[in-house]
């Protein structure tokens, strides 16, 4: 400044005496500015001689405490602060979410264009002009739609010929999706996109449109959710990979010519994906002959059948989660189906064979005859085979005349008449009434009381479901059973004399209804009641119905059978602590039902009821399961043997609640949180007839990964399993117990196991206060039901003790019922004795 003020001074020097004055005073100014800058360094210089000088950190701090480095030092600590968190949001989320794929697996038939077979050669010219062609089609479509920021890419999978004709076009299509967009990616939305972007003519009244300018055919668009690892094994090409994973393609181009098909894990694990198509007009028939796995209900080892050339779930014919030893096929509804075999290494392996088959037309006009005796026999659709999800089949029938009308009779099948519900297990029109059929465990007769029936069959099952077999024959349509006889409701005839003899004749009760108790006729020339021979109770004064109980008799319901066939009067016979059977079976397998002896007296009451219940001790109930399901108790169950459980079909009904990973067995634990041992399950069996609407057959095995040791006994130990035979009356002692709630208003579970004892009812009392059950099922409770088993306990046993010090039994499975301890209205339960041959056929 002050070089630019000289220059100045210098150019303007000849000018008046004002600036002369001017220039002075800026002098003078400028002096007296440098003499005050002067005196205040002279200052400073004495202010810093008479303070100590900082040493060390406290130096430092007062260095940093200087108001420009402070900051310079907040600037640059908001700019680390602020890098950090814009790194960490990135890494974890930002980069997570646009990472985060979302995989869908879709189908669609392109009319009006011709199928060539270099269509099936993924490398062909001809496959690649195509599969451009519509995957711009695809892609176009979703970069036009609202999820056009999210859409990475399609990949046509296969081009294949079509029943229907034209082109069959499988694809996949991948979404970088952020999560607080997943529920935009349903796949509901996006097959609606394709849906809607599909214009079609109203004069036509086709369900072909054009999308794009390619002609679509709306009805078989089909868009399915998969997981990244069904993409990006089916991606990998064909041929083994370094992870045993595969996709090979098979092709049937002659008619009933087999084409073998064989699969080994012998050298390690194999995940393979085996694409099957047959020539145009055909169906796929697959035969498998044997697969031998380890059953994990699919986790590990599995074979899972699609109706479609990728693995999409809407399209699942059947699945195959165990070994299996009978030959038996699966057919499909079209002319491609794809095999997803999972198997770990060891010695695995699937045997079959695959073949083209004409469409079936099942179509057939009958005439009976006037006799009764004479049967003939019809067959569900491509039977013995399993039945494909869209399958039909029609018969007419005429009798010699008009008294007669058609008498069915089915194996393990039921019609019934169609509510409000659909038909799962088979469409049946009658004479224009429409009627439902469901699996059941006995035999059936479906009567139609007219000469001239017509009867048609559709199946309803969105998977592959069992064949069926029936017999007809004519009967008098006033007089439906012979002479002598009584209609059930099953429609089945039996003999009157066997009404109400405690045999369940009918298979659903009919002839043991409403009959009243046994009358006990003692000193008579009459015998005694079948129910009261040999029951355990002494009816008659002198014990003559209690007499003779080891002699062998004619087999039934209510007779014990020995292991050698033989059957005897003594109804509970099993592990009673006394031979009957000459071979002594009866007495074998007995390591059961005895409670552990360590009890704690201070636990024997307790005011944490669950609906009337009290505190039991430990070692009271060693073969009480509690099943957690994602940590959480969800079910009860009971121990049957060390690697085998048993509880409740409807714990398991829903798809999630069938994965075995997810739940795990609390086994020996008084409190929640004690469990002596907590063990992993590997495989559910759920009763292949449970019905999820009735209840009925709601009964489930579930296998443990390891057998639990053998060291925690007493406090672990099995339930006894009763024979078919086994009786339980009101006089008998039985419990229920459980962590269940204590009412059904509660909302906190208790910790320490519930105890409740209850009655068994009779059939008819418990059909009183629920109108009809099925024989599978009996109740117990109180009549003001002060104890009954409430939510939680589901799938926990109903012990009853076979006589005073004797073993404990599981008599009923907790399954369902109206409310918890509401007054006339008892408990449901399973009854066990009517699956002891179904249970030992899984667990021996």
């Amino acid at each position: 400044m002050g070089t630019k003020w000289k220059e100045t001074e210098q150019t303007e020097g000849n000018d008046g005496d004002a600036s002369q004055q001017d220039s002075a005073s800026i002098a003078d100014v400028s002096v007296e500015v440098a003499t005050v800058d002067h005196t205040l360094q002279k200052l400073r210089r004495m202010y810093r001689k008479t303070r100590r000088r900082p040493k060390g950190l406290k130096r430092l701090w007062a260095y940093l405490l200087n108001v420009p480095h402070i900051t310079i030092i907040i600037t640059a600590v908001l700019f680390v602060v602020v890098v950090i968190t814009w790194s960490l949001l990135w890494v974890f989320v930002f980069r997570r979410e646009s990472y985060s794929g979302a995989y869908f697996a879709g189908m669609f038939r392109v009319a009006n264009v011709e199928f060539i077979p270099e269509y099936r050669q993924a490398e062909s010219h001809e496959f690649v002009s195509m599969a451009t062609t519509i995957q711009h089609v695809v892609s176009s479509v979703y970069k036009m739609s609202s999820v056009a920021r999210l859409y990475k890419q399609a990949v046509i999978s296969d081009l294949s010929n079509n029943n229907k004709g034209g082109v069959l076009v499988h694809f996949w299509m991948v979404f970088i999706v952020p999560q607080l967009k997943t529920t935009a990616m349903c796949e509901q939305c996006i097959e609606a996109i394709l849906r809607d972007s599909i214009h079609t003519s109203l004069k036509n009244r086709s369900s072909v449109g054009y999308l794009l300018g390619l002609p679509v055919d709306m009805d078989s668009i089909l868009i399915n959710g998969v997981q990244r690892s069904d993409y990006s094994s089916n991606t990998a090409g064909g041929g083994s990979t370094s992870d045993s994973q595969c996709v090979d393609k098979l092709y049937a181009n002659l008619p009933e010519v087999s084409v073998p098909l064989n699969v080994y894990s012998s050298w390690g694990g194999v995940n393979c994906h085996v694409k099957l198509t047959s020539l145009a007009g055909s169906l796929i028939r697959l035969t498998v002959t044997s697969f031998l796995i380890e059953p994990t209900d699919c986790v590990n080892d599995g074979l899972t059948v699609y109706d479609a050339l990728l693995p999409m779930r809407g399209r699942i014919l059947h699945r195959l989660c165990a070994p299996v030893s009978s030959s038996f096929s699966i057919v499909s509804t079209s002319n491609v189906m794809l095999l997803s075999f999972r198997m770990t290494s060891g010695n695995k392996s699937f045997k079959g064979h695959f073949e083209a088959i004409a469409e079936e037309i099942c179509m057939s006009q009958i005439e009976t005859k006037s006799e009764p005796d004479i049967s003939g026999q019809i067959y569900s659709p491509f039977y013995p085979s399993l039945l494909p999800p869209q399958c039909s089949c029609s018969w007419t029938f005429k009798t010699p005349n008009s008294n007669l009308g058609i008498a069915v009779q089915f194996q393990n099948y039921v019609l019934k008449q169609k509510d409000m519900k659909g038909c799962n297990d088979g469409w049946w029109k009658v004479n224009e009434v429409i009627f439902c059929g469901m699996y059941v465990g006995y035999d059936t007769v479906f009567r139609i009381p007219n000469h001239s029936p017509e009867i048609e069959f559709r199946c309803s099952s969105q998977n592959s479901a069992q064949p069926f077999q029936a017999s007809y024959t004519s009967y008098n349509i006033s007089q439906p059973c012979p002479e002598g006889q009584f209609l059930c409701t099953t429609g089945l005839c039996v003999k009157k004399s066997r009404l109400c003899d405690g045999v369940d004749d009918c298979q659903d009760e009919s002839d043991e209804d409403f009959c009243s108790r046994p009358t006990v006729t003692c000193g008579t020339k009459s015998p005694p009641h079948p129910l009261l021979v040999c029951n355990g109770e002494m009816d008659c004064t002198d014990g003559a119905d209690e007499i003779n109980c080891t002699q062998e008799t004619s087999c039934s319901a209510i007779s014990y059978q020995c292991r050698s066939g033989s059957c005897i009067l003594k109804k509970n016979a099993k592990c009673d602590d006394f031979p009957d059977c000459r071979d002594n079976s009866d007495e074998k397998d007995c390591a059961c039902g005895r409670q552990s002896p360590f009890k704690k007296v201070g636990f024997t009451t307790g005011l944490d009821r669950i609906v009337g219940g009290v505190n039991s001790v430990e070692g009271e109930w060693p073969w009480q399961v509690s099943l957690h399901f994602a940590g959480s108790l969800y079910c009860g169950a009971s121990v049957l043997s060390s690697d085998w459980l048993i509880s409740a079909a409807h714990c398991f009904s829903k798809e999630r609640l069938s994965d075995p990973r997810y739940w795990s067995a609390h086994l020996g634990m008084l409190t929640q949180g004690s469990a002596k041992h907590v063990a992993e399950i590997q495989r559910i069996v759920v009763h292949e007839y449970y019905n999820a609407y009735t209840f009925d057959y709601d009964i489930a095995l579930l296998q443990l990964k390891k057998p639990w040791p053998p060291s925690l006994r007493p406090l672990v130990q099995p339930v006894c399993l009763p024979p078919s035979s086994h009786t339980v009356t009101d006089r008998h002692r039985c419990l229920v117990t459980g962590w269940g709630y204590r009412s059904e208003e509660d909302k906190v579970l208790p910790s320490v196991l519930q105890k409740a004892e209850v009655s068994v009812m009779s059939q008819t009392e418990c059909k009183k206060s629920y109108g009809p059950i099925s024989p599978r099922m009996l109740c117990a409770g109180l009549p003001s039901g002060e104890r009954d088993a409430c939510r939680g306990d589901s799938g926990g046993p109903l012990s009853c003790q076979a006589s005073d010090g004797g073993r404990w039994f599981l008599i009923g499975i907790v399954s369902w019922g109206s409310g918890c301890g509401r007054p006339n209205l008892p408990g449901v339960y399973t009854r066990v004795t009517k699956f002891t041959s179904w249970i030992h056929s899984h667990i021996s």
